[in-house]
């Protein structure tokens, strides 16, 4: 793809500001949850992760070497996996009360996979071998 590399910086960029929209409301502590934010650090800080990958993805993406976009295929890999961790653990049910699921957490899978998906189709220009 001719765009993929700009794609993949602003799905990187859009994946860090997920981590600061609203995940999921939870109605029995009447709070939203965010990628920085649980109640008493239940769940963590998983936006702390997904902006170190998303800050590292974009460095890859700039860099046009080959071990660069390759290593951001495996970058892109854990970005998504960690991802779609976050969205069952953010979204699960639990002592019979669902909470309920928010744009920032959708976001986080859509820029996730959109970033993996411009990882995977680098613009690289091939030397040709005589």
């Amino acid at each position: 793809m001719k765009n993929s590399q700009w794609i993949g910086i602003a799905a990187a960029l859009l994946l860090i500001g997920a981590c600061f929209l609203p995940w999921a409301y939870f109605p029995d502590l009447q709070k939203d949850f965010t990628g920085f934010f649980s109640e008493k650090n239940a769940y963590g800080r998983p936006g702390k992760v997904l902006v170190f990958f998303s800050v590292i993805a974009i460095v890859l993406f700039l860099i046009p070497k080959i071990w660069a976009k390759r290593t951001n295929i495996f970058v892109g890999a854990l970005t998504i996996a960690f991802g779609i961790k976050c969205f069952l653990l953010f979204t699960a049910c639990y002592k019979g009360i669902c909470p309920d699921k928010k744009l920032g957490i959708f976001l986080v899978l859509f820029a996730s996979a959109l970033m993996t998906l411009a990882a995977i189709l680098p613009d690289t220009k091939l030397k040709e071998q005589p």
